[in-house]
């Protein structure tokens, strides 16, 4: 070979070290940045954002001045619509003189409302003539129960309403009734002796009384005869809002070992609350599930861990000692409790004495920056009698900003053992999750939060440690899915289409941030990271990837058929009024 073809093949060895060096440092600094790698053809360049008008505040609305020529108003919107919309109204009101009364929904003749100041309509004939066209012909309830309970205000009807009737495949019916696995629930004499304050807490109080008077009890004794096997379970993260039954059903599907409720108020459950006691439903595929309370003192926590306990099947209870949000922070709750510590060990120890299923801890590592102090505490929750503890690396201050410290939860789970601990925050990815184990050997498991909101389907990749590309149409029928759940959870009627559609839209606040992986130039996308603009392989997929709230409304029209007049849904984030 001539001297001159060995100087060619080295020029061409060192500009593809070059190119190769400097393609790494871009792929490191767009890291750093928190922006995603995304395939160059599928970037959009000089993208210029547009206000969605419809998905702002009134208030909002108000500040942007009207008489401003385009391009200023542009510019004042975007100063005015930063941060959060601390005020979001509901998306939809019911007038009750235009919906039927419950008690005719099924047309039969001897149905009758015995309630003399009832608001709503009783004239089935003006009521079928006023209503909405049906969404679908098929109703998802009737078709797997053989009875719609929705009757004649189902908006799925047609299917199973003839002649003013609320039509029953009987044999249908109850075959759904002999195979339901019906699961225990606050019935109605005991709800209203929570409202009346006639409820027999004498348990609870006792044992509050018993471990606030002996300040020196030192750790409890007793063990619960229930054991659960946490090790190496995929526990989906309670989640407030969006961490509802339809969604827990979804994931349990894709392979989460452990369900938790949503974050339940300890002051509302007793005082009977319709909604709060609601989110303690449990679904008969949830085989191994709990229930999260939120409280501020001994005497509630352990009177709603008596309630719990004996009116609704649950296998463990959590203690919510991480929420940060200000209105329960400052009574004491939540992430609050971290800096009360005699009064934390009170409300354990009660708690502890009044179940017989486990009692866990979801915690956060602090509340102020760079002072840690759950590591303090492991000592107590361990003598309390504590089965599990959760600890997501950030304080309170932090919020999701920066990378949980897995480090220093590692340090705590040692320092429990033999009391097991999980670690919450920043899993997503099997990569992800097969890091964690090896580099932080004490953790006994992960809990998924953000993770699963974004891509449900992580604990199908975490147990078959692969990516997987689903496409947009995959995607779709997931969210059929949901709206499914949904319909069945809530109800199909009007008030229940759009309570499916409400929860459908926060969830999707969520789903956008999904970067396929065929469209990644890095493989695996870390939690933290966001894209330029982009389009997808196909019209849907683009949809799919809109981080502007007008374009979530329109998924939803795809699967709940239009909105009603009036409605209006407010994004969390005002950024996300943006397109």
């Amino acid at each position: 070979m001539s001297s001159t073809n060995e100087d060619l093949l080295s020029l061409n060895k060192e500009a593809n070290t070059t190119v190769d060096t400097i393609v790494t440092s871009i792929v490191k600094e767009e890291e750093n940045k928190g922006i995603a790698c995304i395939k160059k053809e599928y970037i959009i360049e000089r993208h210029v954002p547009k206000l969605a008008i419809n998905c702002i505040s009134e208030s909002d609305k108000n500040q942007l001045n009207e008489d401003e020529p385009p391009s200023k108003k542009q510019k004042c919107s975007k100063s005015v619509l930063k941060g959060q919309n601390k005020s979001r109204n509901s998306t939809y009101y019911q007038i009750p003189q235009e919906h039927l009364c419950s008690n005719l929904v099924d047309g039969s003749e001897k149905d009758s409302c015995l309630y003399d100041k009832c608001k709503f309509l009783h004239n089935v004939t003006e009521y079928l003539d006023k209503k909405p066209d049906d969404i679908d012909k098929t109703c998802y309830v009737y078709s797997i129960k053989g009875r719609c309970p929705r009757g004649l205000t189902c908006r799925y009807g047609s299917s199973h309403i003839e002649s003013g009737k609320n039509i029953i495949d009987q044999t249908k019916y109850e075959m759904w009734i002999k195979s339901e696995t019906n699961c225990r629930t606050l019935s109605k004499e005991n709800m209203s002796k929570l409202r009346k304050k006639l409820y027999d807490f004498t348990k609870s109080e006792e044992a509050v009384k018993k471990i606030d008077i002996d300040k020196d009890l030192g750790p409890l004794i007793e063990e619960s005869p229930k054991k659960i096997n946490w090790k190496n379970k995929l526990y989906l993260a309670p989640l407030t809002t969006v961490g509802n039954l339809p969604f827990r059903r979804i994931c349990k599907e894709f392979g989460a070992d452990i369900t938790c409720s949503e974050m339940v108020l300890s002051s509302s459950l007793l005082q009977g609350h319709n909604q709060e006691w609601a989110l303690t439903k449990r679904h008969e595929t949830e085989d191994l599930f709990g229930i999260q309370v939120c409280g501020n003192n001994p005497y509630m926590l352990a009177k709603s861990a008596q309630v719990l306990q004996e009116n609704v099947d649950m296998d463990f209870l959590d203690l919510n000692l991480g929420c940060p949000l200000d209105q329960i922070y400052k009574q004491g709750a939540g992430s609050g409790l971290l800096l009360r510590s005699k009064k934390l060990e009170v409300c354990l120890k009660s708690m502890r004495t009044v179940l017989d299923v486990p009692l866990t801890v979801k915690t956060r590592s602090g509340v102020n920056k760079d002072q840690n102090v759950a590591h303090d505490l492991i000592p107590m929750f361990k003598d309390s009698g504590v089965s599990l503890i959760t600890v997501h690396g950030r304080s309170r201050d932090q919020r999701y900003t920066k990378m949980a410290d897995w480090n220093y939860v590692n340090e705590c789970a040692k320092l429990a053992s033999p009391v097991q601990v999980f670690s919450s925050g920043d899993i997503m990815s099997y990569e992800d999750y097969i890091d964690s184990k090896l580099q932080f050997p004490d953790i006994t498991g992960a809990m998924i939060g953000r993770g699963a909101l974004i891509k449900p389907w992580i604990f199908k990749e975490l147990k078959e440690n692969r990516h997987w590309d689903i496409s947009s149409n995959e995607r779709l029928e997931i969210l059929k899915k949901y709206v499914k759940y949904g319909l069945e959870h809530w109800g199909s009627d009007t008030r229940g289409v759009e309570t499916t559609r409400k929860f459908l839209l926060e969830w999707l606040s969520f789903c956008y941030r999904y970067i396929p992986v065929g469209i990644l130039e890095r493989v695996p996308q870390k939690v933290n990271e966001r894209p330029p603009n982009y389009k997808g392989r196909d019209d849907l997929e683009t949809l799919m990837a809109s981080g502007n709230c007008a374009d979530w409304i329109e998924i939803s029209k795809m699967l709940l058929g239009p909105v009603p007049n009036g409605f209006q849904f407010l994004p969390k984030h005002k950024a996300n009024s943006w397109k």
